[in-house]
């Protein structure tokens, strides 16, 4: 077939079908491909889309809105039948596009009101549907869907239903379709392995920086591998993020890299915040776009990023209003996900950014720049609004004790832990990079009884803030210290913690003081180690409080227990 101005969207559902009876990746790359190169260019970029069951980018903020009754009703609206009736179908079958296809099909007359559909008139009408609101909206929508299931044929509804609820069951992956690009326009007969890994990278490394696998398949049919080596930063797009692997510990990165950046692994939300003058967005790892849900971001970047052209990173924590210490993610996370009421979240869940990298500036990208340049270049755009869009806390040394106090501040601060990142390192997308290490408690947690605790200095001298934690002896019944908290509690969770221990103690000496085994925790940690100081035999490394345990247990986890997770550590053991 050759290229002609537009595709009709009979077409693409052929396609799909013949992917959703195939089961072989390498099959399906090679079906994707042949429609890949068989789509108008200007088109690609939306067939690209639709293969992936949806309509609008993964970081585009809009929705379709469109809910399971809604479209019960559409199907109803459209073949003639009774609401009732499409629900029993749709029990039987489990999928709404079959059951849209079923009445469909059975509709008498349905060619009377067929019209050819095309891909663009397809994806036009779906993406309308997201921006139907206010009164009467639902019945627009709803009037929209039924016209389109009455225009295609008993195939197309099945996919175009499916495509509504982003569950097109074509087993297509977004590997299976960076495939399918590389075969389609850039992969030649006679490429060696090592030339054939370098396509790939290029593919992975374009799609890093724009996001959006329809560009990249309209760049590589265009332009070819030229053309994605110029693929550009675009402002208001996100950019696949950086992760950390996971380090057996502060020692094995020191080892191995020697002087390294520790930042605070803060317990919030990943961020990307994106300014072009005086155009704000904010994304999550996930490149959700959440601009909307966190003006007070967008206000303090517009006073804190003094570049008036650049892409950074952080971290939003959710502060308390009160006690002005962080909150858990799970409350944070009630803005994130928030549409609506944003005012009143914005006054209830205050936030505090802290950033850590630059990817773009003033027109440069930054990737291929080592961590330590970044960081200068950071230093200099962000102009610090204190306890509100500050930089990481940071140190750079190779000493191994600073190193350890800087991480049980961390987590004493309510943090998660540290990051590790060697200076050298360039920007590198993904999770396997070699250069940027996470620590922090990975071990499953362990649901531990407090027997024993000291009262604070300070300002918190009336508040007991370290405690002595114990298993259980299945045996005899006997609480077996493994360790001391005083990390992972807010000042509210001091003073409730406090108020429920005091009724509790048996006995007091100086500062100590021994409760009855009540209350239980869970609590977080970084490794278990043998230890001659506790009488179970092993003491908890930084050992982080979870949350409360006593209403939902009452019995503490066993010394069995202990000692099953310590022999599951391995060489940390």
């Amino acid at each position: 077939m050759g290229e002609v101005d537009f595709m009709d969207y009979s077409t693409l559902a052929d396609y799909y079908e013949k992917l959703e009876t195939v089961g072989s990746k390498l099959k399906k790359r090679d079906i994707l491909a042949e429609l890949f190169r068989n789509t108008p260019t200007e088109e690609l970029p939306k067939v690209v889309l639709l293969v992936q069951g949806i309509v609008f980018p993964k970081f585009s903020d809009h929705e379709l809105g469109v809910a399971v009754q809604m479209m019960i009703k559409a199907i109803s609206k459209a073949s003639g039948v009774g609401v009732e009736a499409v629900e029993n179908k749709f029990k039987e079958t489990g999928d709404l596009g079959s059951t849209a296809e079923y009445f469909i099909k059975s509709k008498k007359q349905s060619t009377l009101l067929k019209k050819k559909l095309t891909i663009d008139m397809v994806i036009s009408n779906l993406q309308s549907l997201a921006f139907l609101g206010g009164q009467g909206s639902q019945e627009k929508k709803l009037s929209l869907i039924s016209e389109l299931f009455a225009s295609g044929s008993p195939k197309e509804v099945r996919y175009i239903a499916r495509t509504i609820l982003e569950d097109l069951r074509i087993g297509v992956a977004e590997g299976i379709i960076k495939d399918a690009i590389i075969e389609a326009f850039l992969a030649k007969e006679n490429d060696s392995k090592d030339e054939k890994q370098k396509i790939s990278n290029l593919v992975e490394y374009a799609y890093s920086i724009v996001s959006d696998l329809g560009e990249v398949a309209k760049i590589s049919k265009t332009n070819g591998i030229e053309g994605l080596k110029k693929v550009k930063v675009q402002i208001g797009k996100p950019i696949q993020v950086m992760l950390g692997l996971a380090a057996e510990s502060i020692e094995d990165v020191v080892k191995e890299f020697g002087k390294i950046s520790a930042q605070y692994k803060y317990d919030g939300s990943r961020i990307q915040i994106h300014r072009k003058n005086e155009k704000i967005w904010v994304f999550t790892r996930r490149l959700e776009n959440i601009t909307e849900q966190f003006p007070d971001i967008v206000e303090l970047a517009k006073k804190g990023l003094l570049s008036k052209e650049c892409v950074v990173e952080g971290e939003v924590l959710g502060i308390d209003r009160k006690a002005g210490f962080p909150v858990p993610f799970q409350i944070l996370s009630q803005r994130i996900h928030r549409k609506y009421e944003i005012k009143k979240m914005v006054k209830e869940i205050p936030v505090r950014v802290h950033l850590f990298d630059v990817l773009f500036e003033n027109g440069k990208m930054l990737f291929d720049k080592p961590l330590k340049e970044r960081w200068r270049i950071l230093e200099k755009i962000v102009n610090p609004i204190p306890g509100k869009f500050e930089l990481a806390k940071q140190i750079v040394t190779h000493d191994l004790k600073e190193l350890e106090k800087f991480y049980a501040e961390a987590l004493k601060a309510g943090q998660e832990g540290l990051m590790l990142k060697v200076l050298d390192s360039p920007y590198v997308f993904g999770r396997h990079v070699g250069t940027m290490y996470k620590i922090k408690s990975v071990m499953e947690s362990l649901d531990l009884v407090i027997i024993g605790a000291t009262w604070g200095e300070g300002s918190r001298a009336n508040w007991l803030t370290s405690y002595v934690l114990a298993c259980i002896d299945p045996d005899t019944g006997k609480f077996l210290e493994v360790g001391m908290m005083s990390t992972g509690l807010n000042e509210k969770q001091y003073k409730e913690i406090t108020e429920t221990l005091k009724p509790l103690i048996t006995r007091e000496k100086g500062r100590t003081v021994w409760v009855k085994p009540k209350i239980i925790v869970e609590v977080g940690y970084q490794e278990i180690q043998k230890s001659s100081h506790y009488n179970s035999g092993f003491a908890l490394r930084f050992p982080r409080f979870r949350r409360f345990r006593e209403n939902e247990k009452t019995e503490p986890d066993t010394i069995d227990r202990v000692i099953s997770l310590f022999e599951s550590q391995g060489k940390k053991g």
